[in-house]
């Protein structure tokens, strides 16, 4: 069995051997472990003031965000043989949660039904070769702010939902600082420091031991002070009454293409499209730096056999739809693994492994408060905003529709608003400069949709 593993994953024409593989698998799956419990705190808007009761039922939600993250690793491993792991994408899932359903009303079948036909049509854009060629149209500009905008989003969601940041009840301040006269904000200001400490030691899997950490705090202090029988004290860490519990499916497959009739054709093509844009230039960085770190890339900064790696990770959003998972992308984490000595996608099978095992634990998870996981939304914030070195500041064509891009999500609560700004400022300063002619037509094609994004408002309220 150890001879046909070693074959099948060419674990020598590589380097490596099959111990080192496994570390290798371990450590990917140490830093991507928060997503089990991240995915379901924003899926469910736990600790999101006003919405909390109206997202997906938590132990559902862990389960198929270990489901689709076991079988899509596993399949990028075996079908790839790159060291790329794949679980639903930070950013999209916000995208899911408060784009789609808080902010257009969509239930949560026609927002997964948003997130499947992204899936699909992106699927199809891989199979004709297509894809290759949007990423080559794209800004490089637009494309890094993108993920620095989304970035910005989920750690303003992060603060947001541990009450570091509150909508004030009056007075002209949108936002303010929050109340630090309670546990809650007690847990999540240590947390966060230890979570920070553990990030800027190198520790290997902060997120998950701050996660962990902060939650046995939040338990004893909540035991000390409000007793260990009821936890009153809201953001309580509850103990569970079980450790093992059987899968909980009963979201998967709930679609509803009823979307359409109720945002409008346009509307329905431009949420999907938005979504489609960042999980496309997420995956493309992705690649990029990862196999950059690994040495995979040719001279030309292409990465061979690339057409594999997006077609599972393309699969990764349909099937994520389907299982009310949001998109599965495929995760920057996964350098992790290759900063351990992985090479082969005998890494990302062995990640997959461990997400499967994790899928029967979710007692355990439903003990987290959002206290103890907004600090690792605030981090993985952090790492996503990191790519905005890479931004030309000093050209003010690519960097002020970058800056633009950045700034709209957050501020409009919109990742949706925050790539058609960008779109359309850059369009428009290229066009009063006189370069409309390097303006790529597929460009010209997204900007001219996102002015009538914008502009629909104004067209619906004059046909009243």
């Amino acid at each position: 069995m150890r001879g046909a593993v070693e074959r099948y994953f060419r674990l020598g024409e590589r380097s490596t051997d099959l111990g080192t593989e496994v570390r290798a698998g371990l450590t990917t799956f140490m830093v991507m472990a928060y997503i089990v419990f991240v995915n379901p705190i924003v899926l469910g808007y736990v600790g999101v003031p006003g919405l909390e009761g109206k997202g997906l039922p938590f132990a559902a939600t862990l389960t198929v965000t270990c489901l689709t993250a076991g079988v899509l690793s596993i399949a990028m491993g075996l079908a790839s043989n790159y060291p790329l792991a794949l679980a639903p994408g930070m950013g999209l899932n916000a995208v899911v949660a408060f784009e789609l359903v808080a902010g257009r009303g969509l239930t949560w079948p026609q927002a997964m039904t948003v997130v499947f036909l992204e899936g699909l049509v992106i699927t199809l854009l891989v199979l004709t070769r297509f894809r290759e060629a949007v990423m080559d149209a794209v800004p490089v500009g637009l494309k890094q702010a993108i993920s620095v905008g989304i970035g910005l989003f989920i750690a303003f969601i992060g603060f947001f939902s541990a009450g570091f940041v509150v909508k004030p009840a009056s007075g002209p301040l949108p936002v303010a600082l929050g109340s630090f006269g309670g546990l809650p904000s007690v847990v999540f200001l240590l947390g966060f420091l230890l979570t920070a400490w553990l990030m800027a030691r190198r520790v290997r899997g902060a997120l998950l031991l701050g996660i962990v950490a902060t939650t046995l705090l939040a338990i004893v202090l909540n035991g000390a002070v409000a007793g260990w029988r009821g936890f009153p004290t809201p953001g309580a860490a509850r103990i569970p009454a079980a450790v093992v519990q059987w899968p909980d499916f009963s979201t998967f497959g709930r679609l509803d293409f009823g979307l359409v009739a109720k945002l409008g054709v346009l509307t329905a093509v431009l949420a999907t499209f938005s979504i489609m844009l960042s999980d496309f230039f997420d995956t493309m960085g992705t690649i990029i730096g990862v196999g950059g770190k690994a040495g995979f890339l040719d001279r030309r900064g292409r990465l061979p056999g690339a057409n594999r790696v997006l077609l599972v990770d393309s699969l990764g959003a349909l099937f994520g739809g389907v299982a009310n998972a949001s998109s599965n992308t495929t995760y920057i984490e996964s350098a992790a693994g290759v900063a351990e000595g992985g090479r082969t996608g005998l890494v990302a099978v062995v990640v997959g492994v461990l997400f499967l095992v994790a899928m029967w634990f979710s007692p355990l998870a439903a003990v987290i408060p959002a206290q103890a996981t907004a600090p690792a939304l605030i981090i993985v914030g952090f790492y996503m905003m990191t790519i905005a070195r890479d931004i030309a500041w000093d050209d003010y064509e690519e960097a002020i529709p970058a800056f633009t891009t950045m700034l709209v999500m957050p501020f409009t609560w919109s990742i949706t608003n925050g790539i058609g700004a960008g779109f359309v400022t850059w369009t428009a300063i290229k066009v009063l400069g006189g370069g409309a002619g390097r303006v790529h037509w597929m460009v010209w094609v997204a900007s001219g949709a996102f002015v009538v994004y914008f502009a629909l408002p104004l067209v619906e309220q004059g046909l009243r």
